[in-house]
C-alpha cells in the first residue's frame, strides 16, 4: 500500500485565488463589526458555521446572488491596514498549506472608492503584498484582472496601470466576472497592452459557459494561463491544443462544485484533464465563500479522483512552471516536490 504523504507539505504554487475570497472568514466578521457592516444572513450564517452557503451560479440569478455575497466582504475592507492583514493572512493561510509561490488575483477599481482613488489602491495592495513577503517569506506577486462586466476601456485603463507597476510586483493580467457577460473579442486591446508590457494573459474561461469561451481566450486573448478551463474536457480536439501549446488550466474543484458547475467532487474532469496532458494549477478561488483552501484542492483529486502521491506532485510541479515565478524559485520548490515525494 502506497504511504499517504501529507499534502499540506508539498510544495506548490497557486495561481488562483481572489483578494476578497482570500479572507479569513473571522477577519470579515470582525471588520463588519469594527465598521457597522450589516452583512446578509446567508454569509454570516456561513462564516459563523464553516459551512459555505448555498449557491448556484449556473444561471445568472445565482450569479447575482454569489457576487452579492463577495460584494458585502469586499464592503468591510476600508482602511490600508484592512488590506495589509488580508494579504498577510492570505500568506500565512499559504504556507500552512505548503504553498512556495502566490500570485494574488485583484481588481483595485473594486477598492479605489474607499482608498482614495485607483493608483493609491493599487499601490496600497503592492505595498502590502511587499510587507507580506518580508514578514513571511512566501514568494507573492499580483495578477491584475479586468472585470468583463464593465466597459473594455475600462480594461485597457487598467492593462496600462498594471504594465507601469509591472516592476512592482504585478505579473499578469486576467479578465473575470461572469464569463456568459460581453466576448473575449471585446477586450482583445486590453490584452495586447498587458503582452506588449511583459504580463502574462490569465483571463477565466471554461466554468460557466462551455469549450467556446476557453477557444476565445487563445484565439482572441492569446491566453497562457485560463482562469478554470474545466469545461475543456467536453472538446478532445481543445484538449489537444491546450496539452500542445502548454497551456495551464487553473482548476479550482471545490470552487466549481460549490458554484454547481458540477453536482460531486468526482464530477470534476481533473483525470480527464490531466490524462489528456494539460497543465493544470490547482487553485481555492475564493474560500471565503467556498469553505476550503489550497491544501484542500490535493485532497479532492486524491480522495475523489483516486490520484496518487506521485501524480500530486506532478500537478504540484505543473503549478510552478505555470507560475512567473523567476526560475531560482522554481527550481526550489521542483526540488521540494521531489523531496517531498522521496520522503
Amino acid at each position: 500500500m502506497e504511504h499517504v504523504r501529507d499534502v499540506s507539505e508539498l510544495p506548490k504554487a497557486h495561481l488562483h485565488l481572489h483578494f476578497t475570497g482570500s479572507m479569513r472568514p473571522a477577519t470579515v466578521l470582525e471588520l463588519a463589526d469594527k465598521y457597522g457592516v450589516r452583512l446578509p444572513e446567508a454569509l454570516t450564517g456561513a462564516l459563523t458555521t464553516g459551512e459555505p452557503p448555498k449557491l448556484r451560479a449556473t444561471d445568472e440569478r445565482g450569479w447575482f446572488r454569489f457576487q452579492r455575497l463577495y460584494d458585502a466582504a469586499r464592503s468591510c475592507l476600508r482602511e490600508p491596514e484592512d488590506i495589509q492583514r488580508l494579504v498577510r493572512e492570505a500568506a500565512e493561510e499559504d504556507i500552512r498549506d505548503g504553498s512556495g509561490w502566490l500570485e494574488i488575483q485583484v481588481d483595485p477599481t473594486s477598492y479605489a472608492p474607499r482608498l482614495g482613488g485607483l493608483i493609491p489602491a493599487l499601490e496600497i495592495i503592492l505595498d502590502a503584498v511587499d510587507t507580506a513577503v518580508r514578514e513571511t517569506g512566501l514568494g507573492m506577486r499580483v495578477l491584475v484582472a479586468a472585470n468583463r462586466m464593465k466597459h473594455p476601456l475600462d480594461a485597457r485603463t487598467l492593462a496600462r496601470l498594471a504594465v507601469r507597476y509591472a516592476d512592482r510586483g504585478i505579473v499578469g493580467f486576467g479578465l473575470s466576472n461572469d464569463e456568459r457577460r460581453g466576448m473575449a473579442r471585446d477586450f482583445d486591446r486590453a490584452f495586447a497592452i498587458a503582452r506588449d508590457g511583459g504580463l502574462l494573459s490569465a483571463p477565466h474561461g471554461g466554468e460557466l459557459t462551455g469549450p467556446s469561451s476557453v477557444r476565445d481566450c487563445l484565439d482572441d486573448l492569446h491566453a497562457s494561463r485560463i482562469g478554470h478551463g474545466v469545461r475543456a474536457a467536453e472538446d478532445p480536439r481543445l484538449l489537444r491544443r491546450l496539452a500542445e501549446r502548454g497551456v495551464t488550466c487553473e482548476v479550482c474543484p471545490a470552487s466549481n462544485v460549490a458554484l454547481g458547475v458540477y453536482e460531486k467532487p468526482e464530477d470534476v474532469p481533473l483525470r480527464t484533464l490531466f490524462e489528456a496532458g494539460v497543465p493544470m494549477a490547482l487553485g481555492a478561488d475564493d474560500p471565503l465563500l467556498f469553505g476550503s483552501r489550497l491544501a484542500a484542492q490535493y485532497e479532492i483529486a486524491r480522495r475523489h479522483h483516486g490520484f496518487t502521491d506521485a501524480e500530486l506532485a506532478e500537478l504540484a510541479r505543473q503549478s510552478v512552471r505555470g507560475s512567473a515565478a523567476p526560475d531560482d524559485m522554481k527550481a526550489k520548490l521542483l526540488s521540494g516536490v521531489d523531496d517531498w515525494l522521496a520522503a
